[in-house]
């Protein structure tokens, strides 16, 4: 079979022409719906086995040539997508994918240049610094929904703070009223001001507290730690980004999640020229037990955040639905007096994934 426009051989069973794009029916013609357009059989899942060093896309029959490693493959052509899994290639069903928003170095150096100048010991970093790189591309991540549940038991430190306090204050008091049990005289005073010293910097680290003992009013035990204690309950949800490419899992979020309200059916066709869309090495299922890994460590950096003092915490996740987004990327390079600055940029919302040398 030929392209009605352009002419050039196809499989029989292609649905685009792979040099030129155009749709192709079952008769041949151009610019006429698919075969099977509109029905409910799907492509087949297995199109070729792990092993294989060349297969057809399975939307438009353009050959494809996976690179050593890859395990996502973009038809360059249609923009159709399949991934190396356990029993072999199989097409990608879920593959989106956002605009660019910020689409030329101008833009990016507005966003760029406060960020790089932020604080006192940074003016004028991004005007001294060297740029070494600056380029776009649409980087694969797998958009992974977990749901977390982060049970935590903590001492409520703000109670702990305020009865070490009333605690001192009421050492003070007593250690006042004690006078002369510890002798008289000068060295009888340096004695007690030494004692007094050491017995209020032990109630105040939270190593002694004061309890009440029958007749004299309040006496010293060791707290060991104690002190009221809270349990809460940490439930988040999370469509977290793993990155789909080893060459770039330095740069692995930790706390971003993409705007995805924005996200399209990816469109091979709506990418500007000149803008590379990068394929993965990293499987689906390889993506799931990181995003759970990442998550529990997520949950736990937030729970340390709101309490210094945990003593037990307990994350349990569930890892859901997975898709494929293709996110536009902004990779800027640096070099500051030997040192590398290095700024990851969400080209679709124009905020900071994340930075190293900063």
């Amino acid at each position: 079979m030929y392209c009605p426009k352009c002419g050039a051989q196809l499989p029989d069973d292609a649905s685009f022409c792979y040099k030129c794009g155009t749709r192709i029916n079952q008769a041949g013609a151009a610019g006429a719906p698919s075969a099977g357009a509109g029905s409910s059989s799907a492509p087949k899942s297995i199109i070729a086995a792990a092993g294989v060093t060349s297969l057809k896309c399975p939307s438009c029959g353009a050959p494809i040539a996976p690179k050593f490693g890859e395990m996502i493959i973009t038809c360059q052509y249609c923009g159709s997508a399949v991934t190396l899994g356990s029993q072999g290639w199989s097409s990608i069903q879920k593959q989106t994918m956002l605009p660019i928003k910020v689409a030329n170095p101008d833009e990016l150096n507005a966003i760029i240049n406060p960020l790089m100048d932020k604080g006192l010991l940074h003016r004028h970093l991004q005007e001294s610094s060297k740029q070494e790189e600056m380029s776009l591309s649409y980087v694969p991540y797998w958009i992974v929904s977990v749901s977390a549940r982060t049970s935590v038991v903590a001492t409520n430190e703000a109670q702990q703070v305020a009865q070490t306090a009333t605690t001192a204050a009421l050492m003070g008091v007593i250690l006042g009223g004690m006078g002369g049990g510890f002798g008289g005289g000068g060295g009888g005073g340096r004695r007690r001001a030494f004692f007094n010293s050491n017995l209020a910097n032990d109630v105040l680290s939270g190593r002694l507290a004061l309890a009440p003992i029958h007749g004299f009013g309040f006496g010293m035990m060791g707290m060991g730690g104690g002190g009221p204690r809270k349990a809460e309950q940490m439930d988040a949800n999370y469509n977290f980004p793993v990155v789909a490419l080893k060459a770039l899992t330095a740069y692995q979020p930790r706390d971003y999640q993409f705007d995805l309200a924005n996200r399209t059916l990816f469109d091979i066709t709506k990418i500007q020229k000149g803008v590379p869309v990068l394929n993965g090495d990293i499987s689906e299922d390889d993506s799931r037990a990181q995003a759970k890994t990442l998550v529990d460590q997520l949950q736990s950096e937030k729970a340390h955040a709101k309490y210094h003092m945990i003593q037990q915490i307990k994350t349990e996740s569930d890892v859901g639905d997975v898709e494929l987004l293709h996110a536009p990327i902004w990779f800027v390079r640096y070099d500051h007096k030997g040192n590398k600055i290095i700024l990851v940029v969400d080209a679709a919302s124009g905020r900071l994934i994340n930075s190293m040398g900063l």
